[in-house]
């Protein structure tokens, strides 16, 4: 049996206008600034590629967000490859839904509603916690299926790849290592940082993260 382990690479799309200002941005669809497109395409060039740290010989699946942030930042990440990895858009993996905090920074949220904390509270109008944290397990399960069949009986290929949003990567980092989902809050996700979730002791059973932020754009 190979060394290897199965591994999740995690993807954040790259800068737009709201990241830059911290507007809530789910449904909305909002472009890439050009140094987030420009930032991607660096992160492309040092992390992708035969040998690299995301190897396209080792992946499985690419599960990308239908918004065209992220769907940008797939292509800007794998287009320079000779062939660009299988993909799948799916709403599995949008941003979190804000409902009525759509588009809003966070002082206009609490203008509103001071108290209001989205790992305790959900959003109204949106996705509650529940939801959330229901929606980003059912991808793990998804996640995890994979990883198993490659393991044990070699089918498919080690990697997965999710390209993805702000909160619902901190959602899936904090389920991932079996944490409630409202510790998702400690990790700081950047805009095209990448990061990487495995397994320790080769052992399915003991998910672990291995890296975050890899090649992420400096403060």
């Amino acid at each position: 049996m190979s060394r290897s382990v199965p591994r999740l690479i995690l993807i954040r799309h790259g800068e737009t206008e709201w990241s830059l200002n911290g507007r809530h941005t789910g449904r909305s669809d909002i472009p890439l600034t050009q140094h987030g497109e420009e930032h991607t395409r660096e992160m492309a060039q040092v992390l992708v590629g035969q040998g690299k740290v995301i190897d396209p010989s080792n992946i499985c699946t690419v599960f990308v967000s239908p918004r065209v942030r992220a769907h940008r930042t797939f292509h800007l990440t794998f287009d320079h490859l000779p062939t660009t990895p299988s993909h799948v858009i799916t709403e599995e993996v949008r941003e979190w839904d804000y409902g009525d905090y759509e588009g809003l920074k966070p002082a206009e949220i609490h203008e509103r509603n001071p108290t209001w904390e989205i790992w305790k509270d959900g959003c109204p109008g949106g996705e509650s916690t529940e939801e959330m944290c229901h929606r980003v397990d059912t991808v793990i399960d998804k996640v995890k299926a994979h990883h198993k069949a490659w393991f044990d009986k070699g089918v498919g290929c080690r990697d997965v790849v999710i390209i993805a949003h702000g909160h619902f990567n901190r959602c899936l980092i904090a389920r991932w290592i079996n944490f409630p989902l409202r510790l998702g809050t400690h990790f700081n996700v950047e805009p095209s940082g990448v990061a990487i979730l495995s397994y320790n002791h080769r052992n399915l059973a003991e998910p672990a993260l291995n890296g975050l932020n890899l090649y992420a754009p400096p403060k």
